[in-house]
């Protein structure tokens, strides 16, 4: 069966490219062009996966986010907007969206998020895997970024803090632990968490963003850098 996605964007062109792009690859594509059309699509069928816009008349992505997670309804989600601030981009993550992104999004972009999402998420809201993770760097790791998708936090840092143990210098992991006290609202510790895989990864793009948003966060009041989970975690 294939999976079915909702597309929410008051943009009927928009909404048309992410349906196009979609169903090339095999995905049952549906559409809403506000939160009440989605709520109600949400109450007639289930979905593997919501992308929401961000800027809607009446009630906004992060809105419709919150009422989703209220009536318990825990489809992954991706929000994606031309606004980039962080305020935004930590609420968003705070509510359990596994991606924050920025248009213009390519068609290719977002089929590559789509696949990816698909593969790790375990459906219908499970936060358990079906078998043991394996005990090494790469499965604590990636098991430690899927429950940090949904808001499993304690959990999230065991598997992090294992893959922590088992590589103490990994950029990868270093910057998912700045995430992870980042969602928190702990500035400081992640700041800290950053500047570790920084200092292990000079070249390491994710934790570079995630550094450049905090400080443009303290320094002027906002940013246009997305939260960066990181490439291979």
């Amino acid at each position: 069966m294939s999976k079915r996605i909702l597309v929410v964007d008051d943009e009927p062109n928009v909404r048309l490219n992410y349906r196009v792009a979609l169903e090339t690859e095999g995905l049952a594509v549906c559409e809403a062009d506000c939160a009440k059309k989605a709520l109600e699509q949400f109450a007639a069928h289930h979905f593997d996966l919501a992308i929401l816009d961000m800027r809607m008349p009446e009630m906004d992505g992060l809105d419709l986010l919150e009422e989703m997670r209220k009536r318990s309804l825990n489809t992954p989600t991706v929000i994606i907007t031309a606004y980039g601030d962080i305020p935004h981009a930590v609420r968003a993550m705070q509510l359990g969206a596994i991606d924050f992104l920025q248009k213009p999004l390519t068609p290719e972009a977002l089929r590559t998020l789509v696949a990816e999402i698909l593969t790790r998420h375990v459906p219908d809201g499970a936060v358990s895997p079906k078998k043991p993770v394996e005990d090494d760097f790469a499965s604590q790791l990636s098991e430690a970024k899927r429950l940090l998708n949904l808001q499993v936090f304690e959990q999230a840092w065991t598997h992090l803090a294992r893959a922590l143990e088992l590589n103490s210098q990994s950029p990868d992991a270093l910057n998912l632990a700045g995430v992870y006290f980042e969602m928190q609202e702990d500035y400081d510790r992640a700041k800290k968490l950053y500047g570790k895989a920084i200092k292990y990864g000079p070249y390491y793009e994710p934790a570079q963003q995630n550094m450049r948003r905090i400080f443009e966060l303290f320094h002027f009041g906002s940013s246009q850098e997305p939260m960066a989970f990181g490439d291979d975690a």
